[in-house]
């Protein structure tokens, strides 16, 4: 009988508890698992089955009997030790059919994976309900953050109508700006912790397509023309007049992506294009494109640029400012919107970033028959490129004579900016200046760190020496 026992179970250590008992329930086989589980330091052989399942096996005189017998499928119960105490195990029953008349019973156990269980349910309650503590946080500082912001824009603003000298209305303009952009951080932080919350909720509406892009247009066109970029705004004739959505959500997300167009564009153009791609009853798929000619991403980066207060290095945030949370609020506000947000990108051939959203047809209103390749041209605007038909590698690179006309334009129109005091515009020329001499030898590349800093500074005297100093180098 051993032999065959061990001829049966050839594998005595298995890790699951094995047992083989008769019509009886007298048990006849034990592997080494289920001794130490169930703590007999002798064999188990000769007790009976119900010992160790007493809730499933009920002994009787000449046999026992189970409702379970034959369970295939792992059944939940509670299996004894040999002191009394008990434990949890899934185990299967059934019928030997190498040794006729005996059962073969297979348990696991299971009270490591049910505290652990437990112990992952308590960590998913404490996780949750420290989110909705974080989340009611955040809605309460950035509320009370706003409060004396706006307070303090308000008194600027006031104070701007009644001040006449000019040293004094720089200050509180600079005041002015700062305040924007607080509130701007302010805003991107509050909709970021509602929608890691799941509480963010769309608000759909009835709303005019062309005039939220013609809106969309008039917000960056004065900023793209100072700066001497191409902007093409383009609509397809196939998208209906109204759409229902989420229209402030989605001047968001092209703001958004404009705004970063703008910010590491120096030359060359950007585009938006807007077009509808499918439908299904009243529903339909509307594709935007945002291109540029700017610094571009490496394929290995681009991952990133998607994620949580992320950057694409450290020196972004440096260069160019941000929290690293626009874009990853632009691609939560598209999946809310079901769709998706992508980007193509090449070092320094510039990027298109392109999303989908689906928006309904409100009732009543049709989509225009399809005419391919037909533009509307009250809601295109173009502006003159002088660049386009010149590779921008050759307008990038320090020294051609393409990227030292363009830094002349540009210096001449900072320091004008400078002569007006308009320091966000000399600012802004300053940056595209920086831009076009990247890889410019070391006595340009200080002179540009000197200029910079004086223009942040608002410092004149220091703004014209090396204003100066520049214009001398840029003409040998």
């Amino acid at each position: 009988m051993e032999q065959e026992k061990n001829s049966i179970f050839p594998m005595d250590d298995a890790l699951e508890m094995i047992l083989m008992f008769d019509n009886v329930g007298m048990i006849s086989y034990a592997n080494t698992a289920a001794k130490q589980k169930l703590e007999y330091e002798d064999d188990l052989s000769g007790r009976c089955i119900c010992d160790v399942f007493p809730n499933v096996f009920e002994a009787a005189a000449d046999n026992f009997s189970t409702e379970l017998c034959n369970w295939q499928k792992p059944r939940k119960v509670a299996a004894y030790r040999k002191n009394k105490t008990c434990f949890p195990v899934e185990a299967r029953l059934t019928e030997n059919g190498l040794v006729p008349g005996t059962y073969i019973c297979m348990a696991i156990d299971i009270l490591e994976k049910e505290y652990l269980g437990k112990e992952i349910e308590q960590v998913r309650n404490e996780a949750q309900q420290a989110m909705k503590v974080k989340s009611e946080f955040v809605a309460n500082v950035t509320h009370e953050l706003r409060t004396p912001v706006n307070g303090v824009k308000g008194n600027v603003q006031a104070l701007l109508e009644e001040v006449s000298d000019s040293k004094t209305r720089k200050s509180l303009q600079l005041i002015e700006r700062c305040c924007d952009d607080m509130n701007r951080i302010i805003n991107n932080i509050l909709d970021f912790s509602k929608l890691e919350a799941g509480k963010f909720v769309l608000e759909l509406h009835r709303f005019h397509f062309r005039n939220m892009l013609d809106y969309v247009r008039n917000n960056h066109i004065n900023k793209l023309t100072e700066k001497g970029l191409g902007f093409f705004v383009t609509v397809s004739p196939q998208i209906p007049e109204y759409v229902v959505g989420d229209e402030l959500r989605i001047v968001q997300i092209l703001n958004n992506l404009l705004s970063n167009a703008q910010k590491f564009t120096a030359v060359g153009k950007i585009s938006v294009e807007a077009v509808r791609t499918a439908r299904i009853n009243d529903k339909i798929e509307l594709f935007f494109m945002v291109k540029d000619t700017g610094i571009g991403i490496d394929a290995a980066d681009r991952d990133k640029l998607f994620q949580s207060f992320s950057q694409v290095d450290a020196s972004i945030s440096r260069k160019y400012g941000g929290t690293g949370l626009g874009l990853n609020i632009c691609k939560q506000l598209v999946e809310l919107m079901g769709g998706k947000i992508e980007v193509e990108s090449e070092r320094n051939r510039g990027s298109t970033f392109s999303f989908s959203i689906w928006v309904g047809i409100p009732d009543g209103e049709e989509e225009l028959p399809d005419q391919p390749g037909l533009e509307m041209p009250l809601f295109t605007e173009r502006i003159k490129d002088a660049s386009k038909e010149i590779p921008l590698e050759e307008i990038r690179k320090y020294g051609t004579s393409e990227n030292l006309k363009i830094l002349n334009n540009n210096l001449s129109k900072l320091i004008l900016c400078v002569e007006m005091e308009n320091w966000e515009k000399a600012e802004m020329f300053m940056e595209t200046i920086r831009q076009m001499t990247e890889g410019a030898p070391r006595d340009v590349s200080r002179v540009i760190l000197r200029l910079k800093m004086a223009i942040q500074k608002e410092n004149y005297d220091k703004i014209t020496t090396e204003y100066a100093e520049l214009s001398r180098i840029l003409q040998a």
